[in-house]
């Protein structure tokens, strides 16, 4: 297919494939193609997307486990990669269609997964393979099984209200809650060892003079009167980057990431891989930041601007008014409930982009991320955000947390290096190729035939 050339979705796609294929824009320019089609296993990362309640790190726990018993069961008939967790028999003749269907379904069964307000949609979904009876389905619900019992994350009931002295965080106006996700600091990791391993050096001294940098960038660049006060279209670049970036990264990379793998048209085996890592790597990724979260309890900028005046650095001043641009009637959202140092944000970024630098082996991977807000009334300008080189997304969700006024640049910096850490160690230690002779890192040539590549 030419360049230039928008593909027709194939009319016998499912009705779920039609549905998601419908938002998605034709991009004609050069190097831009449109995607062909779903297939089962992109089908069901946007249903458990779309299920799983969690939120923050906890959301990418949940993924994990989907996306890892999807690639067990598909493996499990094709031996071409290393299992997550488990292998259930097989004898190589079931549908792959069939087992990934089955594995998404019964992890996201699970009520700690997904609440029992979504069985009606995922038993609808799962029908048209419950029907066909195939032998894959009891390979599917043996990888979910063996997942759910040992691999699910629970919440702990862990509390950290943070600290007042200079320099720390503590609960942040208006809300002024308990740090979220704290259980997450100290969870069991997927692939990882420690998170103590990937924890990053301090954040910078309150007299130094990268920490004045940053004060003065953040204040200048992040507060709500740096931003039109009217949340409306035509916006400033800096404006609607920020809008953009302010929404559900889980469902943003996910949703990038299928398009990717339908634009390749890499088979069952190779999407279940590319998604099982991705989202191991992130909910790592979720794990190392949070550990770097409570170690250094570092303040944010919204605590450290309104105390300026006494922080023991003569060239911050403080503002004793100043509000973050995430706190404007564009966004009506908040500093986000954890501190500062470092930035979840940039952390999951750097987790789902590695992974596609590494699977595809280059930075140059057209993106196409769309808005994911989670303020339905705000408004984004710019959607799709096109990016020709994977890396030019990273950069641009550090400059937009510093435009939100929710993060200094170390912490968005620091946390792309930590991503992109735990990405390469995922990579490289699970899920790896079974035969020496298998060159085909995300090529797409497994053996999946037309059934079930459907």
């Amino acid at each position: 297919m030419n360049n230039n050339e928008q593909e027709v979705l194939a009319a016998s796609a499912r009705p779920l494939a039609r549905a998601l294929a419908a938002g998605l824009v034709c991009l004609t320019a050069a190097s831009w193609i449109a995607p062909a089609s779903a297939n089962v296993v992109t089908e069901w990362n946007a249903i458990a997307i779309g299920c799983i309640p969690r939120g923050g790190p906890t959301n990418a726990f949940d993924a994990a486990l989907v996306q890892a018993a999807v690639h067990d069961a598909i493996q499990a008939i094709e031996h071409r990669y290393e299992p997550y967790f488990s292998s259930p028999a097989a004898v190589g003749t079931e549908s792959k269609a069939a087992a990934a269907a089955a594995a998404a379904y019964w992890v996201l069964t699970d009520n700690r997964v997904c609440p029992d307000t979504a069985q009606a949609t995922l038993d609808a979904a799962f029908l048209p393979y419950k029907n066909g009876n195939d032998p894959g389905l009891v390979v599917g619900k043996a990888a979910a099984d063996a997942l759910l019992a040992t691999e699910y994350r629970a919440d702990n009931g862990a509390v950290w209200n943070g600290k007042v002295a200079v320099g720390e965080w503590r609960p942040t106006p208006p809300a002024n809650v308990t740090m979220a996700f704290v259980y997450a600091a100290t969870t069991r990791p997927f692939v990882m060892d420690k998170p103590e391993s990937f924890r990053p050096g301090p954040p910078p001294a309150l007299t130094s003079d990268k920490y004045t940098r940053e004060y003065n960038e953040a204040k200048a660049k992040g507060s709500i009167l740096s931003h039109p006060a009217t949340p409306a279209c035509p916006a400033p670049d800096e404006t609607d980057k920020a809008r953009f970036w302010a929404g559900n990264y889980a469902v943003q990379w996910n949703q990038a990431i299928r398009d990717v793998a339908v634009d390749r048209q890499l088979g069952l085996g190779d999407t279940a891989r590319l998604l099982a890592l991705a989202n191991l790597a992130v909910a790592d990724a979720g794990i190392a930041v949070w550990d770097s979260k409570i170690h250094y309890n570092y303040w944010r900028p919204i605590t450290a601007i309104r105390e300026g005046d006494n922080d023991g650095n003569p060239n911050t001043v403080g503002d004793a008014s100043w509000t973050p641009f995430i706190q404007s009637p564009h966004l009506l959202a908040q500093t986000p409930a954890y501190p500062d140092y470092t930035s979840g944000a940039n952390g999951v970024t750097a987790a789902f982009a590695t992974t596609l630098q590494l699977y595809f082996k280059s930075d140059f991977v057209p993106l196409a991320i769309n808005k994911a807000p989670l303020n339905p009334a705000v408004p984004i300008c710019t959607t799709p955000r096109l990016f020709r080189r994977i890396s030019d997304a990273m950069t641009e969700v550090v400059e937009a947390r510093i435009l939100l006024g929710i993060h200094f640049r170390s912490a968005d910096e620091v946390a792309r290096t930590i991503g992109q850490r735990v990405a390469w160690n995922t990579f490289t230690q699970a899920l790896r190729p079974l035969h020496n002779n298998y060159h085909g890192f995300g090529n797409g040539h497994d053996d999946d035939d037309d059934h079930d590549r459907d």
